[in-house]
């Protein structure tokens, strides 16, 4: 699918784009023209809006509330950096939950057009924020959530700005889930942990023998991976530039579950690398990436800053210009009034 640039002068629009995960809930503050989208800034706050839902089906008000509030605090942020046109999504947790009309409501009394978008969506999206920085290579791009991973292959022409994507899948394989369904020790028992692996691999071992070549190079993006990187590395402070198209090998994420196997989640908390938020579902995500690895017979990946965020404010930006999208979706904008 292919968006065509605009024949006028491109015009610079401040934009934000939410996204509401199983785990987090992250705002992208952008420039957008019709060549490029510069971050102006990104928050990420950790709302676990999944916590539960693969056993109930239904969010919690805890969850709920703690998305509102996140949200909220997105909205004025968006405002004071001059936005005037924003987008929200949600994810799997939001596909899952037979409440999630509660939580959309609350979303649209802040002032959102909340969508909640299908996985293949969510994969397309990731995948034209990603593949930016791979220009006319041949991808497959994995967005490893709390509650479900995408899968995307194909390439981007940046000269062209012709997306070709060949295959799009999305897995109900996420670190939340995961945690839900096998791991309630604290720690968890070597019992549990493979359990979690066996269902894990079995998912992605189906899932790679669909694909009629595999890309020779795996991008992984979310939580879990950088994350990763940040325990192997010590970083006790986070560094994006330092994370963003680092290469982590499946020996580094399985010393990483070594190291994590046998603590309780306060510990996990303590390490270097780790947001004390993400410590209770950090094991499981690390397990999901070795077994998807593992699955696919790579070796080592890279792992890429960008995300559905960067897809999802180039979308909003082509929807501002009235321009073709680029992976035929159509977002739904608000106005962001002062």
């Amino acid at each position: 699918m292919r968006s065509r640039t605009s024949a006028k002068s491109p015009r610079r629009r401040r934009v934000a784009a939410i996204d509401i995960g199983t785990v987090s809930s992250r705002l992208s503050l952008a420039f957008v023209t019709d060549e490029a989208v510069v971050e102006a800034r990104r928050l990420t706050v950790i709302t676990d809006l999944g916590a539960g839902v693969d056993a109930t089906r239904q969010f919690s008000s805890d969850a709920i509330e703690r998305v509102r509030n996140a949200c909220s605090r997105f909205v004025c942020e968006a405002r004071t950096f001059g936005a005037r046109s924003s987008c929200t999504t949600l994810t799997s947790a939001a596909r899952d939950a037979g409440n999630a009309d509660i939580l959309l409501e609350k979303l649209a009394d802040l002032g959102l057009e909340p969508q909640v978008i299908p996985g293949e969506v969510e994969a397309r999206l990731t995948f034209y924020g990603v593949a930016r920085d791979f220009d006319d290579e041949r991808i497959v791009v994995v967005d490893s959530g709390g509650g479900s991973t995408e899968f995307a292959t194909g390439a981007f022409d940046a000269s062209r700005r012709d997306v070709r994507l060949e295959h799009v899948r999305s897995l109900d394989i996420g670190c939340r889930r995961v945690t839900d369904r096998f791991l309630q020790g604290d720690p968890p028992s070597a019992d549990q942990i493979a359990s979690a692996r066996s269902w894990a691999r079995a998912g992605f071992s189906r899932y790679w023998p669909t694909l009629a070549e595999r890309p020779h190079k795996l991008v992984a993006v979310g939580g879990t991976v950088t994350t990763l990187v940040a325990l192997t590395h010590g970083l006790k402070d986070y560094d994006a530039s330092f994370v963003h198209l680092r290469q982590l090998a499946l020996s580094e994420v399985e010393s990483a579950i070594e190291r994590m196997r046998d603590l309780p989640v306060r510990e996990i908390a303590e390490l270097a690398g780790i947001q004390p938020k993400r410590a209770p579902v950090i094991l499981a995500g690390a397990l999901i990436i070795a077994e998807l690895m593992r699955a696919g017979g790579y070796d080592s990946l890279t792992v890429s800053e960008n995300s559905l965020l960067v897809g999802l404010a180039a979308t909003i930006g082509e929807e501002l210009a009235a321009s073709p999208s680029a992976i035929g979706w159509t977002p739904r904008l608000a106005v962001l009034e002062d």
